[in-house]
């Protein structure tokens, strides 16, 4: 069983009855000649790899599929709350979303639809999935900027340096983090995305923005500041914090080669407390 994924992008002038289709379609198609609402569509999509081909579906197939059947059903709706200038709320993002999903099933050939994401700005989407669709995922970026020393005290300092190399720098060293929030929404339930960004900022960026961890987080005073360890004790942080929702995941980058994806689970996610998180081993008499 193979899983494709196919990215259509496309924009929505909302006063412009005649959509401008353009030529490029990496940068968006539909287009505009000027601003306008700039959107992505990620289709996953699985099946068995065709003998003949070698394909799971013909990637054409999609965007021609999503073009016809959603983009029209985007451009609509756009325009008819645009137009009597009504907001476009999450709940009205989800619906297009599950209306996409039913003009899109049955029009994929031999493959099966497995999940879409709505990319609704660069840091933003909602994402809908076969094996889920009671649940809305709905996932956010965030940025901060700090600084590590990566140490086990339980090691010596020959074998630190051989474990973590330049990251063992007695002075430290920085890092531009990415991180990406997921919750689950169950259908139909109200959610709060600018909630969801308050309680991030309060309960973890406000945290580690701009620190040394090493010294500045107790939390990092007895476990190792790895970007592992760091998504861990984001999803500490902010399990059961959001109205509405339950944390999925957090993804940690510390840079844009390298990141660790982090879903809880074990004693860590059952007690919610920060002293269940594994400290620095013993050193061995």
């Amino acid at each position: 069983m193979h899983r494709l994924v196919r990215y259509v992008r496309f924009s929505v002038d909302p006063f412009d009855s005649e959509p401008q289709q353009g030529f490029n379609a990496y940068a968006s198609r539909p287009t505009s000649h000027g601003l306008a609402i700039f959107l992505e569509l990620g289709v996953k999509v699985s099946g068995p790899v065709d003998p003949t081909s070698g394909f799971v579906i013909d990637v054409g197939d999609i965007d021609q599929a999503v073009r016809r059947h959603v983009v029209p059903l985007f451009g609509d709706h756009i325009q008819n709350r645009y137009g009597r200038r009504l907001s476009i709320g999450m709940p009205d993002v989800v619906e297009l979303l599950r209306l996409a999903w039913e003009g899109l099933k049955d029009r994929l050939g031999a493959s099966t639809l497995a999940a879409l994401r709505l990319k609704i700005n660069p840091f933003r989407c909602v994402e809908i999935r076969m094996e889920d669709l009671d649940m809305v995922y709905y996932s956010e970026k965030f940025e901060f900027a700090a600084m590590h020393k990566l140490w086990n005290p339980a090691l010596s300092e020959h074998q630190n340096l051989a474990l973590f190399g330049k990251c063992a720098n007695p002075s430290g060293h920085g890092h531009n983090y990415l991180m990406e929030v997921t919750v689950k929404i169950p259908s139909g339930h109200a959610f709060d995305a600018i909630g969801l960004s308050r309680v991030v900022d309060e309960r973890f960026i406000q945290v580690v923005d701009h620190t040394n961890l090493n010294a500045d987080v107790p939390h990092f005073h007895q476990v190792n500041p790895t970007m592992e360890n760091i998504a861990q004790f984001a999803w500490q942080g902010l399990e059961g914090r959001f109205s509405g929702a339950d944390l999925y995941c957090v993804t940690i980058w510390e840079s844009e080669r390298t990141s660790c994806s982090y879903y809880g689970g074990g004693e860590e996610r059952d007690s919610r407390r920060f002293k269940d998180v594994p400290t620095f081993p013993a050193p061995v008499q």
